[in-house]
């Protein structure tokens, strides 16, 4: 028995379904106490957030219990399947933080699966149907009625035969037939009334090229596949509980020991303001609607890891929502608290001003600068400082300066006293505007003697604002990401999905200043702004210009807006 198995009562109840139904068969020596898993994607996109739970489930339940997991793309529809995303996938699951035992293709059975479906032919259990597909959904009746058998069906097991060779020749075209699995046409289940296992598709194969002509349909390749490479725990999401009987028929088919593949079932994961219809993501990016499949406001996984997002907060957000037997829609916001959570505990606190105005230092004497020391992150101790800069002139946000501030306005107003971050007590004493009547420059006064980290002087003052200094700060552009759609469920509202787009999703600000310890950092890095939220340098940054992506602000003003 694995020496990973929880002993105690408590840490059962800490076990989701899956893990119970492991550790069961452990104990009773199933399968001589061997785990195998895999991973089964089809190669027709990118994976986006649903797919990372899975991943964890598949990946993490052979990690835990000693056991395997492979990868295998199942590549039975050449069609819509490209190299770019067997490429893709492999790269996130290993920023995920997972690796696969082998690789596998659906492919690399399908010399099995037709041999398996030829011994079906011979034993009266599959025929070649020449109706169309029209002909054959109405045949098939519906979940109050049996369906009716097809005029086909006792087509003799020779003619079954050649017709099967035929469909791969290459000489037929797509939809003249197919090859079904004689089952009950009477039976409450649906997929049982005689399913379609082979269609014709004359198509390249990425792997295979013109070899094919007859490919396997998905629910017969699954279960076979799962057979032959002697999975154990075949983990599905919910949509797959009526197929199972199904997948148990054709294994019953080929079995010759003891050995079954068991599958079971956990929830998908649905996200409020996002669709995971890999055909609507692929849609949002066929018609230009985001900047491809990584655009940070994409629920893909690359989209996530872009946006600035950690493994660590996927993989704590999929653990709080757990695996269970019943599907719901799980608040965005509780992602994003994941990240939030996980970011303020490692990145390195900086000052990013991205609508500035000049603040002068009246007082301050022009030309010189001084240095002050800020500390990266007082969630770790052990994340030491850096130096900025302090000067006669800074910039500061437009917003946190007014003129006729209303009462509880604690930020910089004429006569008000503010804390500048890790530097001095400044006294607002008016501002200079444009002809248009727009503020270009703040003024103020500083106390030499309330410099940070200098004894109390027992003076308090109620607000504190970010600032950056005009000597060695640096442009960049700055991209706001928020919520793809303006609806909490896309995928319900009954509107072309395309009119529930967020028109504020992507906001690019330019000219924003940041402080110079920023002008090294690389693709990927991540930072939190003071006082605006977490950020993560993006790929499209060079030498000539830096662009920083929101990974999301410090409080969640969804929610601040829902209250009101």
């Amino acid at each position: 028995m694995s020496e990973n198995i929880l002993n105690t009562e408590e840490a059962k109840k800490s076990l989701n379904f899956v893990e119970i139904a492991v550790e069961n068969d452990l104990k009773e020596g199933k399968n001589n106490n061997r785990i195998q898993t895999r991973f089964p994607p089809e190669p027709n996109g990118y994976l986006h957030i649903g797919h990372a739970k899975a991943i964890c489930i598949d990946f993490g339940i052979a990690q835990k219990y000693n056991g395997v997991c492979n990868l295998r793309f199942d590549d039975t529809n050449p069609v819509k399947e490209d190299v770019e995303y067997v490429d893709s996938i492999q790269e996130d699951i290993q920023w995920l933080g997972y690796n696969w035992a082998n690789i596998y293709y659906a492919s690399d059975y399908f010399d099995k699966l037709w041999d398996f479906a030829v011994q079906l032919i011979k034993e009266g259990k599959a025929y070649i149907d020449e109706q169309s597909a029209e002909e054959i959904a109405k045949q098939k009746g519906t979940p109050t009625q049996p369906g009716t058998n097809s005029p086909y069906r006792e087509r003799p097991i020779e003619e079954n035969l050649d017709l099967f060779t035929k469909m791969n020749e290459g000489d037929l075209e797509e939809g003249s037939m197919v090859l079904r699995a004689k089952i009950d046409m009477a039976s409450s289940n649906m997929h049982f009334r005689d399913p379609i296992i082979y269609r014709i598709i004359k198509h390249p194969h990425h792997r295979t090229g013109n070899k094919w002509k007859a490919y396997p349909m998905y629910d017969f390749a699954h279960g076979q596949c799962d057979y032959f490479e002697g999975v154990t725990h075949s983990l599905c999401t919910l949509e797959f509980v009526v197929h199972r009987p199904l997948y148990d028929w054709f294994i019953d088919q080929l079995a010759t020991d003891e050995y079954r593949p068991h599958q079971y079932e956990f929830n998908r994961l649905n996200l409020t303001y996002t669709v995971m219809s890999k055909r609507k993501l692929l849609q949002l990016v066929k018609e230009n609607l985001v900047a491809g499949w990584d655009d940070p406001r994409m629920p893909t996984i690359c989209g996530f890891r872009r946006r600035g997002y950690t493994p660590e907060s996927i993989h704590n957000f999929i653990d709080r929502i757990g695996y269970t037997k019943y599907d719901g829609i799980n608040d965005i916001g509780l992602l994003e608290y994941a990240v939030r959570e996980d970011l303020n505990k490692r990145v390195t606190r900086v000052s990013a001003v991205l609508d500035p105005v000049k603040l002068i230092i009246t007082n301050y004497p022009e030309g010189k600068t001084e240095t002050m020391k800020a500390q990266n992150n007082p969630e770790d101790e052990n994340s030491g400082e850096h130096d900025i800069v302090f000067s006669h002139e800074l910039y500061i946000e437009r917003d946190d300066f007014m003129e006729d501030a209303p009462k509880k306005y604690f930020r910089l107003t004429p006569g008000n006293e503010v804390r500048l971050k890790n530097a001095y007590i400044v006294k607002c004493t008016g501002c200079k505007k444009d002809e248009a009547g727009n503020v270009v420059e703040v003024y103020a006064e500083y106390d030499a003697q309330t410099k940070s980290g200098m004894p109390d002087s027992g003076r308090k003052v109620k607000g504190t604002i970010h600032w950056v200094s005009t000597e060695g700060c640096f442009d960049a552009e700055v991209r706001l990401y928020d919520r793809l759609f303006i609806v909490e469920n896309p995928s319900e509202d009954e509107r072309d999905f395309k009119e529930l787009l967020n028109s504020d999703s992507l906001r690019v600000l330019t000219g924003c200043k940041m402080e110079s310890y920023l002008k090294e950092a690389q693709a990927g890095d991540k930072f939190q702004f003071q006082r605006t939220g977490y950020f993560c340098v993006d790929k499209d940054s060079g030498s000539d210009k830096m662009v920083f992506n929101r990974t999301v602000s410090l409080k969640d003003s969804w929610a601040k807006a829902k209250d009101k």
